[in-house]
Parts: structure tokens; C-alpha cells; sequence
């Protein structure tokens, strides 16, 4: 199979992770976001703002779909790749995947202090992005841990992560 995905909330460290992983595992690393973006010329945010949630979450989607025919890959999802079209199910059917989990406050605080600021969230005051935090997360998590791992995201030993990923892989052949 050799495609493992990474699922999470904006922040939680699934590209920063994905990167490692692969390189850990020799494996080649894919990011939707970064993937959509390099597709259709135009960054997530400015391409949700212009056309809309249910657009982007179809062409979305369809990259998802397009990973299926990868190997030896790990794939960082966007935070609602998850949550739409039965992509859970999809995924766990096509790969290993892995929920990296934060707490609210953990987010608050990586999105907060990320170099980076996200559309998503830049204009949103303290009281305003910590209720953000709360309400997607509740909303997203129930397709989150649908996951076959979940890992906490404040400190990650890629050395263990990769054991249980070749295990699990072995098993599977």
C-alpha cells in the first residue's frame, strides 16, 4: 500500500511532520494544499473567498482521489479534507492513516505564533479564533478519529512513528 495520510486541524504539524516521516521512511512527501495551489495557479484562501466552499471541496476531493494511484508516499490532507465525501472512509481504505492531535489551546497557540499567519484565521481577535478552534474542531474532529493511529502532535518520535508504520505495513502484506 506504502501511502500514509495525515489528518488534523490547521497547525497541528501534518506537513512539518509529513516531511520528516517521509524522508525517514525514503518515501516521496505530497501536500493537498500545496498540490491545489500549484493546480490552480491561486492560494486556498483567496480560491474558498472567490468560489466558495462546495467548489474547492470538489476539486479537493478529486486530488485526494488522485493519490490513490500513489506509492511510497505520505500525504498531509488540508484540515477538512477529512470531512467531506466520505474521504475518511476513503482514505483509511487506500492507506494508513494517522490522526496528529492537539488540544484547543495547542492550536490557539502554534496558529498564533506560526511565522505564517492563515487566511483562515489572520483577522479573527483572540477571543474569535479560540472559539473557531473550539467549534471546527468539535465539528471535525468525529471524522478525525475515525483514523487508524492517532498521535499526540506536541511531541512526536519520528523513530517510533516509523516502527509502527513498517509494522503495520508488514502485516498488511
Amino acid at each position: 500500500m506504502s501511502r500514509i495520510y495525515l489528518v488534523g486541524f490547521m497547525g497541528a504539524g501534518k506537513t512539518t511532520l509529513g516531511k520528516k516521516l517521509a524522508r525517514k521512511l525514503g518515501y516521496s512527501f505530497y501536500d493537498i494544499d500545496k498540490a491545489f495551489e500549484h493546480k490552480y495557479k491561486t492560494s486556498v484562501d483567496l480560491f474558498f473567498h472567490k468560489y466558495g466552499e462546495e467548489v474547492f471541496r470538489q476539486l479537493e476531493h478529486e486530488l485526494l482521489v488522485s493519490t490513490f494511484r500513489f506509492t511510497n508516499t505520505v500525504i498531509s490532507t488540508g484540515g477538512g479534507t477529512p470531512c467531506f465525501y466520505n474521504s475518511m472512509e476513503l482514505i483509511n481504505k487506500n492507506g494508513i492513516s494517522l490522526y496528529i492531535k492537539l488540544s484547543p489551546e495547542a492550536l490557539y497557540r502554534r496558529l498564533t505564533e506560526a511565522k505564517k499567519r492563515r487566511p483562515l484565521v489572520a483577522k479573527k481577535n483572540e477571543d474569535e479564533l479560540k472559539q473557531f478552534i473550539k467549534d471546527k474542531l468539535k465539528e471535525r474532529e468525529e471524522y478525525y478519529l475515525q483514523a487508524q493511529y492517532q498521535i499526540s502532535g506536541i511531541s512526536v518520535n519520528i523513530t517510533d512513528l516509523t516502527k509502527i508504520i513498517q509494522k503495520k505495513e508488514e502485516d498488511s502484506i
